[in-house]
């Protein structure tokens, strides 16, 4: 499964396929496990992640490096997950800016998005044994219920965060769930993949020129902890889910995926694009965050004014995000046709 004979352009495009996982992994309503899969490297990431077990442990503390590194395929590793570490850095500045300037916006192009995830999912679902009814229906009323929740509330809470890290890494291990939307329905998505991969890359930013003035900054210290948690617990998630996702899948692949595609559609309130915000107060005062924004504590969904230019604007994004998705479809289907061939 491993490839020894990699060439430099091999190298090359195998870091940009890393850098679009890195970016699907970052958008709400999209798998990087599915751009991983059309693009062609999905079975060798899950036998990668699983090479990562306790004959590699004995490898590395042996001293034998190098029989480690071919043995974990280390080099695919790098590639794929130095795209997608520097893409994430890239992909959060931008929505940053984008969700201050154009909310409405994107938040319709991730709607779109998760329209077409839902339908990447469930095209080829066509077992519809009570069992897998059943699960969809029980999926369904969980998505549906959290709709009707406030979503929930930022939690910083270190132990939390990590526990985050194990299912936002999800999305990378299975085809068609988005760790990014899990994020949202937790509420830790700005938290996590926003502010505190902003405040990282400031840091790193500080360190290449010689300022440390951040170890005497409480909040910047804050999220330096926030972003270790999670990406510790990604990468407990990645190996953990690797093992047992090849288990679950195994045994119960159509109820696992009648339950996804229930929760998800039950879900799509939560990502509504025609929502107020209600701010978060203290003391009187509009909580402020490190960006020096308000603080959101829950959304008032409504009906759009059709008679307004930005609502059909938004009707187009979300045609744009639904687009997005049929067309990795599309180039999935006639990859999978090619090679067939």
């Amino acid at each position: 499964m491993a490839r020894k004979d990699r060439t430099l352009l091999d190298k090359f495009f195998l870091f940009i396929k890393g850098l679009s996982m890195g970016a699907a992994n970052k958008v709400p309503g999209v798998s990087g496990g599915t751009v991983s899969f059309v693009l062609g490297f999905y079975e060798e990431m899950i036998y990668s992640f699983r090479k990562i077990n306790y004959k590699a442990f004995l490898l590395l503390i042996n001293g034998r490096f190098k029989s480690f590194y071919n043995y974990t395929n280390a080099t695919f590793l790098l590639l794929v997950f130095g795209g997608s570490m520097f893409s994430y850095f890239s992909v959060s500045l931008a929505l940053d800016y984008l969700l201050q300037h154009y909310e409405l916006y994107v938040w319709s192009s991730f709607f779109g998005m998760i329209l077409g995830s839902i339908y990447y999912i469930s095209k080829d679902f066509n077992d519809w044994r009570t069992s897998n009814i059943i699960s969809m229906v029980i999926g369904i009323g969980l998505g549906i219920a959290i709709s009707f929740m406030n979503p929930a509330k930022e939690n910083d809470n270190l132990w939390f965060v990590f526990i985050c890290g194990i299912i936002g890494v999800s999305g990378m291990t299975l085809p068609g769930l988005s760790g990014s939307f899990i994020l949202i329905l937790l509420g830790n998505y700005v938290l996590l993949l926003v502010d505190s991969v902003t405040m990282l890359f400031k840091t790193f930013t500080e360190i290449f020129v010689g300022d440390f003035s951040f170890v005497d900054n409480e909040e910047r210290l804050r999220y330096l902890k926030i972003i270790a948690s999670f990406t510790g617990g990604s990468a407990f998630g990645l190996v953990i889910t690797s093992h047992i996702l090849g288990y679950v899948l195994k045994r119960w692949h159509q109820i696992v995926t009648a339950l996804i595609i229930g929760f998800i559609t039950g879900s799509l309130g939560i990502v509504w694009p025609w929502k107020k915000e209600v701010y978060k107060f203290e003391n009187g005062k509009a909580l402020i965050d490190v960006n020096g924004n308000k603080v959101i504590e829950n959304f008032q969904r409504y009906f759009p004014d059709f008679s307004m230019q930005e609502t059909w604007m938004a009707i187009f994004y979300i045609i744009v995000g639904l687009g997005i998705i049929l067309l990795i479809d599309k180039y999935g289907t006639e990859r999978k046709e090619y090679i067939d061939e």
